[in-house]
């Protein structure tokens, strides 16, 4: 019986979850690697644990060096896409590096799934997963994370972020609808608020980059027509569904400045009355990428990430002029 069971699930990964982590770029030995950073901020990191909804949920936290317990820093919370997990979103960001230098807290929260560190995903109205199919509460979930932060570093509340791609720049759009008390502004990457129920309190600035060739979630929205083996079919809302949004609730105007250069358009609704403010980057001709990223699936990079600008640098230069009124 026992040798039966084990060919059978040594059948069922070779035929469905070992493509799906070969896909993704992710080994049981590469996901358990830490990120590509020098020695020198790879020793800011650690790893912790909290018991959330019955289950154990972890994340990733890195300290800057010039952190000193005295001063207010900002936190910014990074979330990985459907299928990664924490240090596939720092290989994917790089968002450490610049840690060090701006003096900011960052956390990466994992999502959940049927293996502890891969495969994991954030439930976000129509995606993504174990998450979704689980109805996990990934919201209270980075609540949980934010408050117990607060409680044991110096952060500023008026300067806290987040940013995710594809499944995690849905979950960003997520957190913007419903930690509006808590969240300033999100930047996401490659992914479209699938939403017509976003209720947030507050305004919360919004700078987004999407590129008009990515298939796995389309520029003008539709269905996926790329997905990972064993990811479920599903409809998305439109890049400007979402920015539309924001653009009313944030009291924009809703014509916005277009600037364009190389392959990069930026559309600015300038909301800026009222602190906050729309931004969105569409790069022609980019696929299901983080622009400036490290190309190669396993950084998160599906498509050719365009090198005309950093979603990272950009974001963080963003969120730095958009604090919580």
């Amino acid at each position: 019986m026992h040798a039966k069971c084990g060919r059978y699930f040594r059948q069922y990964f070779a035929k469905f979850l070992a493509p799906l982590i070969a896909g993704l770029g992710l080994t049981a030995a590469a996901s358990a690697q830490r990120p590509t950073e020098t020695q020198a901020v790879e020793v800011n990191f650690s790893e912790h644990v909290l018991q959330f909804e019955g289950r154990e949920r972890a994340y990733r936290l890195f300290v800057p060096t010039a952190y000193d317990g005295k001063s207010r820093v900002p936190l910014v919370i990074v979330l990985h896409g459907g299928g990664g997990n924490a240090e596939n979103a720092e290989r994917t960001t790089r968002v450490a590096a610049r840690a060090n230098t701006d003096n900011f807290l960052v956390v990466y929260p994992n999502g959940t799934g049927p293996l502890p560190r891969t495969l994991l995903t954030w439930n976000t109205w129509n995606c993504c997963g174990y998450a979704l199919k689980n109805d996990v509460d990934d919201v209270g979930f980075v609540r949980a994370v934010i408050e117990g932060l607060e409680k044991r570093f110096a952060i500023d509340s008026k300067r806290i972020f987040a940013t995710g791609l594809s499944n995690g720049a849905m979950m960003a759009y997520r957190l913007a609808c419903e930690l509006s008390d808590k969240i300033a502004a999100v930047a996401p990457v490659a992914g479209t608020m699938n939403t017509d129920d976003c209720r947030p309190r507050e305004p919360v600035s919004i700078v987004a980059f999407h590129g008009t060739s990515d298939l796995h979630v389309r520029y003008e929205g539709g269905p996926n027509a790329k997905r990972f083996p064993g990811a479920e079919p599903r409809v998305d809302k439109s890049v400007k569904h979402g920015i539309d949004f924001w653009a009313r609730h944030n009291s924009c105007a809703m014509q916005a400045d277009v600037q364009t250069k190389g392959s990069v358009q930026r559309e600015d609704y300038a909301c800026r009355h009222n602190g906050s403010d729309v931004v969105l980057y569409t790069i022609q001709g980019q696929g299901h990428a983080w622009p400036g990223g490290v190309p190669g699936v396993r950084n998160g990079n599906v498509d050719a990430p365009s090198r005309e600008i950093s979603a990272t640098d950009t974001m963080l230069e963003f969120f730095w002029r958009h604090p919580k009124q």
